[in-house]
């Protein structure tokens, strides 16, 4: 049944743009109302707690652009799963210093090691000197993850570069949802 949701909320993902660095909105993304229908049609059937539930939502609602909702979710879940959630909806705000205290108390994420894998391997096919800023030693830093998105929303900046950590924050989003359906 969990895979099912699983499955099911990687649907709500299929945006036809990846969510973008900064706050949106973007063509393409569903309707708050529609997203919150979706998701309690999931939960209905489901044995996640509500803390996760919470999660996923924050998370979808966020990667659809409603930054305010997900913002009210997030803080009201005082863990290192809500902190995470937290720190990437200020990445996108842009609120980078809020970001960066947000990831602090993450701490040390277990989804930390899923995130450098994937983005080590997109990276040592793509950008190759990236891969020291946001993996050094083998391990994901949310800072130098933070630093990225901030250069990236600068004028100027190549729309390549833009869109690889857009990808980067695909990975980010969909290894935190796959750890919250379990």
């Amino acid at each position: 049944m969990e895979h099912t949701i699983s499955a099911e909320i990687g649907k709500l993902l299929a945006t036809p743009e990846l969510a973008d660095l900064g706050p949106g909105p973007r063509p393409g993304v569903e309707a708050e109302q529609a997203l919150n229908a979706a998701l309690d049609q999931l939960f209905k059937t489901s044995k996640l707690s509500r803390e996760r539930q919470q999660l996923i939502r924050a998370l979808v609602l966020l990667w659809h652009d409603h930054l305010d909702a997900s913002h009210s979710i997030a803080q009201a879940i005082e863990n290192s799963d809500g902190a995470f959630v937290h720190g990437i909806m200020h990445r996108r705000e842009p609120d980078y210093s809020n970001a960066a205290y947000w990831f602090r108390r993450v701490g040390k994420h277990p989804a930390f090691p899923e995130i450098a894998s994937q983005t080590a391997g997109l990276l040592s096919a793509k950008n190759k000197s990236l891969i020291s800023e946001l993996v050094p030693g083998g391990e994901w830093d949310p800072f130098g993850f933070i630093h990225a998105c901030q250069q990236s929303n600068r004028k100027g900046a190549a729309a390549s570069e833009y869109s690889l950590r857009q990808q980067i924050q695909r990975i980010e989003t969909a290894v935190l949802l796959n750890r919250f359906t379990l």
